[in-house]
């Protein structure tokens, strides 16, 4: 995983009104904070912030996050732990960094991705991805972009577990090994609908039997 750059700023105000005015000028609060760390009041441009979540997700980033105060610079290796936006606009409204050491490793959660077609889908089965993502711990640099799970050999019926996957350099799935992640199941089978036009149909005729006249017998007449 590459150290991606994010310069930000000390900002000394906190509360609505001052990160209100900061959202008007094309910034946002955000604040960095660790184990090592004392937490520290920042601002972020949200045109750069955009720019490097087009390039990863966003609990992968790793950046190296450049903070200026007056004419004074330092850089921190961080990740981002939370990223608040709001819930209509979805405009940006405060994040949070956690500064990593680089020889501690972190959990983090990576997408579960599929490669192949698998002989049971081929068939007519249907495939199931239950986990989207899984919880590794590694180094910040080893973090993989995901992790791809080769279906190609199953068939209806089959899964595949946590336990089944490939490790990846020295990746650690922390979920249970028994955990399904992807299964082959078979396609739901829907009950044929009865004719009802057919029926509407059958039901006139009755009607139109009952309405019709029945000839007098000898008697009537």
């Amino acid at each position: 995983m590459e150290l991606i750059e994010l310069k930000t700023n000390i900002r000394a105000t906190t509360g609505n009104g001052p990160a209100r005015r900061l959202r008007q000028e094309g910034q946002i609060p955000a604040v960095l904070y660790g184990p090592r760390t004392e937490p520290a009041l920042l601002s972020v441009n949200i045109s750069d912030l955009d720019l490097v979540l087009k390039k990863e997700r966003v609990g992968q980033i790793l950046l190296n996050l450049v903070i200026r105060h007056n004419e004074e610079t330092s850089t921190r290796t961080v990740m981002v732990k939370e990223l608040q936006t709001h819930p209509v606009s979805r405009n940006f409204l405060h994040i949070d960094f956690y500064e990593v050491t680089m020889d501690r490793k972190i959990v983090v959660n990576v997408p579960v991705i599929t490669t192949g077609k698998s002989k049971g889908v081929e068939i007519g089965g249907i495939l199931q991805i239950i986990r989207r993502e899984l919880e590794v711990q590694c180094l910040p640099l080893d973090v993989p972009k995901s992790i791809e799970v080769d279906i190609t050999d199953l068939n209806i019926g089959d899964s595949v577990h946590v336990g089944d996957i490939p490790r990846q350099n020295e990746v650690e799935f922390l979920d249970d090994e028994n955990f399904t992640v992807i299964t082959i199941v078979i396609p739901k089978i829907e009950e044929e609908e009865e004719p009802v036009e057919e029926e509407e149909e059958e039901g006139e005729a009755d009607i139109a039997e009952e309405g019709e006249e029945k000839p007098e017998s000898d008697d009537e007449k």
